[in-house]
């Protein structure tokens, strides 16, 4: 193929499939609606566990390596032992132990800035429409853009996020299809500096991250370190020690009074209201978030993959514009670099095959995406709502029970 793969989207999923396709010598370019790398300079947290090896396919070998310096807390990446806690969070003690993995706990702004290396990106580059075939004559597709551009490729791949421009445009005559769906559930979270003396009783629990639900009010609660001082260049450098940690509250909407409030500062009394139930030491972090700090919301929706129009298998999807789904079982990433995987593995074999050979590499991504990813959606949907209902909470959720599960699709 003469053209190259135009990728949509800059983020996570978008760069490591550029670094895929650059490994495997497969022309691409990738554009992004934003301005520029700094207008999503924050971010949490990512785990990453079974997608290491897909990762590992498309990284080259300096970069893979480097993963470890961007980890939250390289000390304990060290000698983790990759438990992951579920909490009753009236008293803070194990509900379950969920099954340990190798995993890595990465900063989700130094991994986008890692995985940028060497790759050139587009700005304000906002997806308007796609044509087919090109408009030069060309075996291909066409990219249209809000600026008034366009870009021919071979394949379009839109990994623009779950809220996906290139997925509205594989449902042409259905637009309904491609919308996300929402979950009756709020979820708030906060970044906060915490002293030695704040952090210490969190980390007795786990010096990395849990998670638990409150069996009365089924408040649900994800606490994560997101830097330690040695990271972040306190310890040394300044009288105020500190780390950086993650704190999300999230809670099943029966009513009016359940939505998220409007202003920042009726939103962290919500917070503390909601905590006053737990445990102390739970507790006690979230009334120790300091007034002024920036409380996010974040909206729960998902969308399980359904056939789409691929445009005679010139245009499909990636990551959370192929199967937006949850948090709540860790595996929206995981899924991307999957499909990253899997499209330049794919692609490599087919590249100079022609348009059939493409279009049939093409094809059988796709077959894989759905199998692998609507059944992972639809769990991710399961685990959220049983997050919230620790009395009904069963050894077989989704939640609890190994990531790697497959249930039948009803």
């Amino acid at each position: 193929m003469s053209l190259p793969v135009l990728i949509i989207g800059g983020g996570i999923v978008g760069l490591t499939l550029a670094q895929g396709l650059k490994k495997a010598g497969i022309p691409f370019q990738v554009y992004e609606r934003d301005a520029d790398a700094d207008v999503k300079s924050g971010g949490w947290g990512i785990t990453v566990h079974w997608a290491l090896p897909a990762l590992a396919a498309c990284l080259p070998d300096d970069l893979y390596a480097r993963l470890t310096h961007i980890q939250v807390d390289p000390q304990q990446g060290i000698r983790d032992t990759g438990r992951f806690l579920f909490l009753d969070l009236a008293t803070a003690t194990p509900v379950y132990v969920i099954p340990p993995s190798q995993r890595l706990r990465i900063n989700r702004r130094k991994l986008r800035t890692l995985l940028s290396e060497g790759i050139d990106v587009a700005w304000n580059k906002a997806l308007v429409s796609v044509e087919t075939p090109a408009a030069d004559g060309q075996d291909g597709v066409v990219a249209h853009f809000a600026d008034g551009s366009s870009a021919a490729g071979s394949l379009i791949v839109g990994a623009d996020g779950s809220r996906s421009r290139t997925r509205r445009q594989l449902f042409p005559d259905n637009a309904a299809a491609a919308q996300l769906y929402s979950l009756p559930v709020r979820f708030m979270g906060v970044t906060v500096r915490l002293t030695e003396d704040q952090v210490r009783p969190l980390r007795t629990i786990d010096p990395l991250l849990f998670q638990g639900s409150h069996p009365e009010s089924g408040v649900y609660m994800w606490y994560s370190t997101l830097s330690t001082p040695e990271v972040n260049g306190s310890r040394g450098a300044s009288a105020d020690v500190y780390y950086e940690a993650q704190i999300n509250l999230s809670w099943i909407v029966t009513g009016p009074d359940d939505e998220v409030p409007p202003t920042q500062s009726a939103r962290l009394a919500k917070l503390k209201t909601l905590a006053q139930p737990f445990e102390a030491r739970l507790r006690q972090a979230i009334d120790d978030i300091p007034d002024g700090t920036e409380v996010l919301e974040i909206q729960l929706q998902d969308w399980p993959p359904i056939s789409w129009d691929n445009r005679a298998s010139t245009v499909t999807l990636a990551g959370d514009a192929a199967h937006a789904m949850t948090m709540y079982r860790g595996e929206a990433f995981n899924h991307g670099v999957t499909d990253a995987a899997r499209l330049v593995e794919n692609l490599g074999s087919a590249w100079n095959a022609g348009r059939e050979g493409l279009a049939a590499a093409v094809d059988a991504y796709e077959a894989d995406l759905m199998a692998r990813t609507r059944p992972a959606v639809l769990l991710s949907r399961q685990a959220c709502l049983d997050a919230h209902d620790l009395k009904n909470l069963k050894p077989d959720s989704p939640l609890v029970s190994k990531r790697a599960r497959a249930v039948e699709d009803v």
